[in-house]
């Protein structure tokens, strides 16, 4: 709220409350409040919240191969009975890592428990999303990922969205989560949006949730996991990386 200053500096005028003599006192502004102002939300922003823990999808997926093309993607099980029927060996169909899939339009899906990257949003959130997956499934570890390599056998907080940002260039040494309060740009992001405290950090990127906390998921496992949103993201610091 902006302050009028009026008078001539009278030491009177300067007590609480105090108006110097001759002044003239202007009223307030009907609209001026002291009610912070609401978060500024990107157009075209993906939710950050949600009412419903349903992440079902039952569209088409697809994958992105090693020569950088996209193909309908075959599912696990689908490939290992199809090699069962011809007398092959599965494993001679395991690849490392795991798969970089896409699905149309700009929001993540969630795919046997992996995300799948939206095809219609800059490359930097499809490679957060196909980083993050290469550690789903793993278990929470205090301190994991915080290393030059951040790489680790378990993930905390902060390490499992350091790993998925780091996936994408955006970071060079994994933050804590008291760090990324302050890391990137402030308030909600367009794809990608950061809620961090001193004791919890997780991200959103484009519908979908990457925590290593089970809250608003019924699933109840802990570890780094794709999950619903939250229902609210009260008494968290949102950041969102420049641009995203």
């Amino acid at each position: 709220m902006a302050l009028l200053t009026v008078g001539g500096g009278n030491a009177w005028a300067s007590n609480p409350g105090g108006v110097a003599a001759g002044t003239v006192t202007k009223p307030k502004p009907k609209h001026a409040t002291n009610t912070p102002a609401a978060p500024v939300v990107p157009p075209g922003a993906a939710p950050i919240t949600s009412k419903s823990s349903n992440v079902a999808y039952h569209g088409p997926v697809y994958e992105r191969n090693a020569a950088g093309q996209v193909v309908p993607y075959v599912a696990p099980n689908a490939q290992t009975a199809e090699v069962s029927a011809t007398g092959g060996s599965a494993a001679a169909l395991a690849q490392p890592g795991k798969p970089d899939l896409l699905v149309p339009g700009t929001r993540a899906r969630y795919v046997e428990g992996l995300a799948a990257a939206p095809m219609s949003v800059p490359l930097p959130v499809q490679e957060i999303v196909w980083a993050a997956n290469q550690i789903i499934g793993l278990p929470y570890i205090y301190g994991g990922g915080h290393n030059a390599t951040f790489t680790s056998p378990g993930y905390d907080c902060s390490g499992t969205v350091s790993f998925a940002l780091h996936g994408a260039n955006l970071l060079t040494m994994p933050d804590d989560s008291s760090e990324f309060m302050s890391w990137g740009s402030a308030g909600q992001g367009r794809w990608v949006t950061i809620f961090s405290n001193p004791e919890h950090a997780y991200m959103d990127v484009a519908g979908l949730r990457l925590d290593t906390s089970a809250a608003d998921d019924p699933s109840d496992q802990q570890g780094p996991r794709w999950r619903p949103l939250r229902h609210a993201n009260s008494s968290y610091t949102i950041r969102h990386p420049l641009g995203l």
